[in-house]
């Protein structure tokens, strides 16, 4: 039998490179040798998102994102956090279990305080609801990048909790953290984040995505511009990108032109067939991963419920 797999994006806003790299691409690679799920995180997002029209479209943005870039959701169960009421009571039932230091220690709060975000509690639980995603589903691989491997060590450790408690009841996941793509870079150098407005959008128009290659900082003390060769190593082999670098030396905007001919390549299928895919297409798709994730975890539930004794 194939391993069970579970990754998510939240729908935050456009995708990027950052997510297609880090999180997109890495799926489509290795979705099919898996038994796969694939989430859209949209209680997750409540954490920064507060108007209602723009969760919407951001969600149908995502399975068309996704859709776009190659995932056939016959090979995959697509869903919605939010259409399986267990993410959340599982969450809870995590969240009584774990205290408050332990949480404190998360470093993905931390900065994300540090960069000046609303520290909400929903903000400081996530841990916990995304050990939930993980564990409600048995999943036993979870690809993430590097700065997301803790994680699933929370996740690890809510488990753990758990299974000392009320008696084995979830296994240890472990993380996939594919070579190359654990931090991508935006363009000042950081990880591309859109909280950080440093990214390159995903599918974006020509001319949006032009802007943003032209506006990579770049260090002119050094031999090569080190933002621009960090981001285009993610379209060529670093051994073809050495000559080009040398015959360019200085000449940023030529350097930059190259990096934008090689996104455009790649995304620009992409683009043409996420143009095509309807709404009704989304609701469909939607609807069938709905109705499987929910048959799993709802079994996942009845165990749950049992050993912490809510069921009389």
């Amino acid at each position: 039998m194939k391993k069970r797999l579970l990754t998510g994006l939240q729908p935050s806003g456009a995708l990027h490179l950052g997510n297609y790299f880090g999180a997109l691409k890495p799926f489509v690679d290795l979705y099919q040798d898996y038994d796969s799920h694939l989430m859209v995180v949209d209680y997750h997002a409540l954490t920064t998102i507060k108007d209602p029209s723009t969760l919407r479209q951001n969600t149908k943005d995502v399975i068309r994102d996704y859709l776009a870039v190659g995932v056939d959701p016959s090979e995959a169960i697509i869903f919605k956090q939010s259409d399986v009421p267990e993410h959340t009571e599982l969450a809870w039932i995590f969240e009584c279990l774990v205290t408050v230091p332990f949480l404190e220690l998360a470093h993905a709060y931390k900065d994300k305080v540090a960069k000046g975000l609303e520290a909400n509690a929903g903000l400081f639980n996530y841990p916990m609801l995304m050990a939930a995603d993980i564990l409600l589903y048995d999943t036993e691989v979870v690809p993430v990048g590097q700065d997301q491997k803790q994680h699933v060590e929370y996740t690890r450790e809510a488990a753990n909790k758990f299974n000392i408690a009320y008696g084995d009841t979830f296994s240890a996941p472990k993380e996939m953290i594919l070579e190359g793509v654990g931090v991508i870079p935006g363009t000042d150098g950081t990880k591309m984040s859109k909280s950080y407005k440093n990214t390159i959008p995903l599918f974006g128009t020509k001319e949006e995505v032009q802007k943003a290659v032209m506006g990579i900082v770049t260090d002119s003390t050094g031999e090569r511009p080190e933002n621009v060769f960090s981001i285009h190593k993610l379209f060529r082999p670093e051994s073809e990108l050495v000559n080009l670098y040398e015959e360019n030396k200085g000449s940023y905007k030529t350097l930059k032109e190259a990096l934008l001919d090689d996104i455009e390549k790649l995304i620009t299928p992409m683009r043409e067939k996420r143009e095509s895919i309807t709404d009704e297409e989304i609701k469909s798709v939607l609807k069938e991963g709905a109705e499987k994730a929910r048959a799993r975890a709802n079994a996942k539930m009845v165990e749950v419920r049992k050993k912490i004794g809510v069921t009389l």
